[in-house]
């Protein structure tokens, strides 16, 4: 009879704690859960539940990674309506750290959870936009140069000392085209966004930057590319829609949840450079989240309807994952 050790060479390990890394197709027996197991990559992207915010809202700025993530700013459905809190993420549970100079929903984000960047914003109930910067050193925030066009929810790309801020919403009821960079110093103005939009989905870096979706005269699928001078456009998506969590890179990205109508999707589309193609559903339909991380490793939080306070963890296709073997 052919066995295990015949066919690979070695036998199952006994082992107390799972390993990791592992090789996909690797079997091996957990002597603490009782319980064979199997390495093996991802066929379509995942959603698991995370740690929940300490405050809920929706429409924050966001930056850094699935297991080491800040949120800031955002909305609240009823006195004080914007904020200025600011949460950073461990990969299992949020915690309070310092809060922006000023509120305001609707932030542009960059960079990482201890050098991250807020750009822009609004204001409830007035409407009025913003042009105020501040950068994070991981405890504080400080005041830098304005940006140029007074608006929120943007899309936004890239680190501290190289964002991209694009489109947007100025002073109720207009919508915005400006892009401008911002060098870690100043920004400049550059080629507009092929059309005024605001809440439109960003990623990437500032010079590699993709921006997806969004609201122009209705809601729209235009997804386009930016090379650091010049927007170009590209596939759409396979659903139109505004508010969606967007993370990863101009070829890799994901497009998480939306506003598509009256009601807020769960839709997921990812990114592969040429095309978007549907993936698993977030588990609840939710837009405007707070949105970080790559396409294997990605983190939404936060979102409408009302200010919830959920958080899910995205795991793309071709990850690793550990299984556990059963009889069925």
């Amino acid at each position: 009879m052919t066995t295990y050790k015949g066919i690979n060479g070695f036998a199952v390990q006994s082992v107390a704690t799972d390993p990791s890394p592992s090789d996909e197709g690797q079997v091996w027996y957990n002597n603490a859960t009782y319980a064979f197991k199997l390495a093996a990559v991802t066929t379509s992207g995942t959603w698991a539940s995370g740690g929940n915010l300490g405050t809920g809202r929706y429409r924050m700025g966001a930056a850094g990674t699935q297991t080491a993530g800040l949120i800031f700013g955002g909305a609240y459905p009823s006195s004080p309506y914007d904020l200025s809190s600011a949460e950073i993420y461990n990969g299992s549970s949020w915690t309070s750290t310092g809060a922006l100079p000023s509120a305001r929903r609707g932030p542009g984000g960059a960079g990482t959870q201890t050098a991250g960047l807020a750009f822009g914003g609004k204001l409830a109930p007035t409407g009025a936009a913003l042009t105020t910067t501040d950068k994070f050193n991981g405890s504080t925030w400080t005041n830098v140069n304005s940006m140029n066009t007074a608006r929120g929810m943007m899309g936004s790309a890239g680190i501290q000392t190289a964002a991209l801020g694009f489109g947007g919403y100025t002073a109720a009821p207009g919508t915005s085209n400006a892009t401008e960079a911002y060098n870690g110093t100043n920004w400049t103005s550059v080629a507009n966004y092929p059309a005024s939009t605001r809440d439109v989905g960003g990623c990437g870096t500032q010079t590699a930057a993709l921006g997806f979706g969004g609201y122009v005269t209705a809601v729209v699928a235009t997804s386009n590319s930016w090379n650091g001078s010049s927007w170009t456009a590209t596939s759409s998506l396979n659903n139109a829609g505004q508010g969606r969590g967007g993370f990863g890179t101009q070829t890799a990205a994901v497009a998480a949840g939306c506003a598509s109508g009256p009601a807020p999707a769960a839709s997921t589309e990812l990114w592969n450079g040429t095309s978007w193609t549907n993936s698993t559903a977030m588990s609840n339909a939710v837009s405007f989240r707070g949105a970080m991380g790559t396409q294997p490793s990605g983190l939404v939080a936060g979102g409408s309807p009302g200010s919830i306070t959920s958080t899910e963890a995205f795991t793309g296709p071709g990850s690793p994952v550990t299984k556990t073997i059963t009889t069925s």
